[in-house]
């Protein structure tokens, strides 16, 4: 029993070291409060004893208001020394950035480790990160922004393609506003032109246009928006200027960017406006027409399987029927040959009403003379044709009799004796 406990003391060291020699998950988050539209830094580190044949499954930390970005090369090798071994790993790094003031909780995310365990076989572990907090927070002086928009420089600038101040009735211009901005994204940025009316003017905007860039953890990029404005009768007035209030980084200060307003005027006479009647009319009759498509779609859902099952009825009718046995037999003599004669000669038969055509005197012969061209010698000139031909005749007045069979009898005298 001494020998026993005396062993396991010895082991238990190894037992223990041996628990420990599994994936180790490292989680580097320094900071915990940013400016909205700032980053926080985030590293995950996984180390293993030996090697990973498949990299890690990493965690997306996705949760509404948070922009979660990769930067360039993201996603490293690297090595460290554990208790005099070497053990390899990967670390990936994240920036989140909060997109409005408050508090933010992330929940503990899964990392898929798959490594290659002592034994030589591929070993696949689940490590788990603590709930990580932090908080968007506004600086003191910017409160009032409305949005809050923070950045290292703001610049807006606007482009006018056309003559606004000289217009006709179908002319037209643009208007490009462009926002360009560094140390935020422009996904941050809000729309910046919302164009007032104009008395003659309709406004055409395209859709934003953003470019982003990222060198070396640091963004930047631009916002542009394109608005076409055509004139459609007299009239003039102003496209207000544009003010975006931001709060600089840098400074510590709140500054404006802005552009300056257009002043529009188009001649000629005041565009006339539109009928309320022939828009009451039009609506009506696009409601008319939902509807009845509408009620068109029902019924079709709620009689389509009974058309469909009257049409299978009416088909089984017809190809059951005398007179489809009659074509296909016509379909058989006109092919030139016996070959399906008899199949589709007992078929119509069956399907004549009364005697059977076949027992008809005149089409026995023409059976029989049939039968006799097919099997006359090889070196016999051919009667076959003529054959055909007249079982055809047989054929169609025996049909003649048995459809009208008064006719087929002939008709009385018309002055009988007694």
């Amino acid at each position: 029993m001494k020998r026993i406990v005396l062993i396991l003391c010895l082991l238990l060291p190894t037992l223990l070291h041996a628990q420990d020699d599994g994936p180790r998950l490292t989680v580097d988050f320094p900071e915990d409060e940013a400016i909205p539209g700032q980053p926080l830094s985030l590293r995950l580190t996984v180390l293993v004893p030996t090697f990973m044949p498949k990299p890690p499954v990493w965690p997306g930390f996705e949760m509404p208001n948070l922009q979660v970005r990769l930067p360039e090369r993201s996603t490293t090798p690297i090595s460290e020394r554990i208790e005099g071994e070497t053990w390899s790993g990967i670390t990936r790094n994240y920036r989140l950035s909060p997109m409005v003031p408050g508090r933010f909780d992330l929940p503990p995310q899964e990392v898929t480790v798959t490594w290659r365990d002592a034994s030589g076989a591929d070993s696949v572990t689940v490590l788990t990160t603590d709930a990580i907090s932090f908080s968007g927070v506004v600086p003191d002086g910017a409160q009032d922004l409305d949005p809050f928009i923070a950045a290292s420089d703001l610049t807006l600038t606007q482009e006018i393609a056309g003559d606004p101040a000289a217009m006709d009735a179908g002319s037209s211009f643009t208007r490009t506003v462009t926002a360009e901005l560094k140390g935020l994204a422009p996904m941050f940025l809000p729309g910046l032109q919302h164009p007032a009316p104009v008395t003659g003017l309709a406004a055409y905007p395209d859709a934003p246009v953003l470019i982003e860039a990222d060198e070396r953890g640091r963004v930047s990029g631009t916002r542009s928006e394109t608005v076409t404005f055509v004139a459609e009768g007299g009239g003039s007035g102003q496209l207000p200027g544009l003010t975006l209030r931001w709060f600089d980084l840098d400074d510590r200060t709140v500054k404006t960017a802005e552009v300056e307003a257009i002043d529009v005027a188009i001649s000629g006479p005041p565009a006339r406006a539109a009928d309320p009647g022939w828009n009451r009319r039009l609506t009506i009759a696009a409601v008319t027409g939902v509807l009845v498509l509408g009620l068109a779609a029902w019924l079709g859902r709620r009689l389509a399987p009974k058309l469909r099952a009257g049409l299978a009825r009416r088909r089984a009718r017809v190809l059951a029927s005398e007179a489809y046995a009659w074509r296909q037999l016509r379909q058989v003599l006109n092919a030139g040959g016996p070959a399906g004669l008899r199949q589709a000669l007992d078929t119509w038969a069956a399907r004549v009403d009364g005697a059977d055509p076949r027992r008809d005197p005149e089409v026995r012969q023409a059976l029989l003379s049939l039968g006799a061209a097919e099997y006359r010698g090889a070196g016999s000139p051919s009667t076959r044709p003529t054959a055909l031909a007249a079982l055809d005749r047989a054929l169609r007045a025996a049909r003649r009799r048995r459809r009208n069979p008064r006719r087929a009898r002939g008709l009385p005298p018309l002055n009988p004796s007694g």
